[in-house]
């Protein structure tokens, strides 16, 4: 810009100097002395401490933040950098510019940290320096680990889910839930029931903090008790039990609802023969018949709170015959809808009668004819419902279709592994006595993985790992066409550190 202006501009040169004490041919600074002569006379690290003992809870993997806090820090995290870098004195007098680990056997109770750091020397040189620091880490168990070693039964909350109904797909998908947010992680112990999961704490604040996340990913209620268990009059101290009553809603997706009177004209007349299409900390609605839908949270359930007419537990299976379209595809909510005219019969009637059905479906977008479908068979049901016999006149369809089915595809690969596998809490199990009730556990969490095949919505929150025995073969490949699969790219790789593992590598 000057030389555009006509400036006249005088070229500057950087010149060069000698050092003071080896000679070498440097650029000047304010002490005439080259890098390496500075480093031998001045040392910046001196006084900063190059060795630190820090107390390690090989238990919950927490590290004592002096006087009491322990931080739970997993290694070569962010959270155990900074905890490390806290733990150094006197690092104010220089200026920190780098800070990273060096990598050591995890094995070795130690961490070594290199630190770059800069400080202002002789005539205002600035001088930049790096060193290692050791961290030998001491086992010293955290207090509540210490009560739980001395006794495991020592809880001071507890938390019960219940949910009053005949299957477990809800505390399946619960259960992968917690997994992903720790929401268990201070948990002492885990406990199966018949209708739920108990959860000890050693603490009460643990446990509220768990009835809150489990309130943010269901439609729950939830009642508090506590009981004294010691009182000391001479220092005022109480100690008490405390239990926490969560009741989660019996409503399910895939369930079939007749919705009360007053629910039905609240929400502007929808239904009343309705569909719940999700279940989060709110309950999605959809109209199967107008696709009109709505959300019930919490709140608006229980103050007039309803069961559903037939769960996906009855569930039969029709054979599509033909498929006309009514309207265009339309979303609702991340999920897509086509309403059809579509005419079925039941896959047990084959052979038996001619009996036909037409009925308007949701599905058209993913039926064809030759396709099986799973619906709710109105036509032969019993129904004993208050709400649905307060409806005069209602005009009951023969049946309704709930969603696509595969088993005719699955029946060509079962007994063959998967490629992805799901992670599972440490729970106590009472041993069960009655061989029925092991296999009908075993059938529900089979129909669970089905679902989060099916459904790419259920498993958006979900950790799915890969399945390291899985080995994919050809015919496989030939069997699948439009059969639900989950990608690959959204498993991820377990990282499991066994012993065995270790001395196979050591015999390598």
């Amino acid at each position: 810009m000057a030389e555009e202006a006509g400036v006249f501009m005088v070229p500057q040169t950087v010149g060069s100097v000698l050092c003071c004490k080896c000679g070498v041919r440097m650029a000047p600074n304010a002490a005439n002395m080259c890098v390496r002569c500075l480093r031998s006379e001045v040392d910046i690290t001196e006084g900063l401490q190059k060795h630190v003992i820090i107390l390690h809870c090989p238990e919950c993997n927490c590290y004592l933040q002096p006087p009491r806090t322990w931080i739970k820090a997993e290694l070569e995290s962010k959270e155990l950098l900074t905890f490390c870098i806290k733990r150094l004195k006197n690092l104010n007098k220089v200026r920190l510019v780098h800070a990273e680990f060096i990598w050591t056997e995890p094995h070795s109770k130690r961490i070594k940290v290199k630190l770059s750091v800069q400080k202002e020397v002789l005539h205002g040189a600035i001088l930049e320096q790096s060193y290692v620091v050791e961290y030998v880490q001491q086992e010293q168990m955290c207090d509540s680990c210490s009560r739980i070693q001395a006794n495991p039964d020592q809880w001071v909350a507890a938390v019960q889910l219940r949910q009053h109904v005949s299957h477990r797909r809800t505390f399946f998908y619960l259960e992968q839930l917690i997994l992903k947010h720790d929401a268990a992680v201070h948990a002492i112990k885990i406990k199966q029931m018949d209708h739920g999961i108990d959860f000890f704490f050693g603490n009460r604040s643990h446990a509220v903090k768990f009835v809150e996340f489990v309130g943010k990913v269901a439609p729950i209620r939830s009642r508090h008790d506590k009981q004294l268990v010691s009182h000391d009059s001479k220092s005022n101290n109480y100690n008490y039990k405390y239990t926490f009553s969560v009741e989660l809603s019996p409503v399910c997706r895939e369930d079939l609802i007749c919705l009360p009177p007053r629910v039905a004209v609240s929400l502007g007349n929808l239904g009343p023969l309705v569909i719940c299409t999700k279940v989060t900390n709110s309950i999605a609605l959809l109209d199967p018949f107008t696709l009109r839908h709505c959300f019930l949270d919490a709140d608006q359930y229980w103050r007039s709170s309803f069961k559903p007419l037939l769960t996906s537990r009855q569930l039969i299976e029709y054979i599509v015959l033909d498929v006309e379209i009514i309207s265009p595809e339309v979303n609702i909510g991340g999920s897509r809808y086509a309403l059809a005219d579509v005419q079925v019969a039941r896959v047990s009637d084959f052979g038996k009668n001619d009996t036909i059905f037409s009925v308007k479906s949701y599905l058209g977008h993913l039926l064809s004819p030759g396709d099986y479908a799973l619906g709710y068979d109105l036509y032969g049901a019993n129904t004993n419902d208050i709400d649905f016999d307060s409806y005069r006149g209602l005009v009951v369809p023969e049946a309704i279709l709930i969603k696509k089915s595969y088993e005719e595809k699955r029946q060509k690969k079962r007994g063959k592994p998967r490629s992805w596998k799901l992670k599972n809490l440490n729970m106590e199990v009472e041993e069960s006595r009655n061989r029925v009730e092991d296999e009908k556990k075993n059938t529900e969490y089979e129909e669970f993985l089905r679902d989060l095949e099916e459904n790419p919505e259920m498993r958006f929150n979900i950790s799915l790992y890969r399945n390291r025995d899985y080995q994919p073969s050809e015919i496989a490949s030939t069997v699948d066409g439009d059969f639900p699969s989950i990608p690959i790219e959204e498993l991820l790789a377990d990282l499991d550190l066994s012993e065995n593992e270790d001395e196979d590598d050591m015999h390598d």
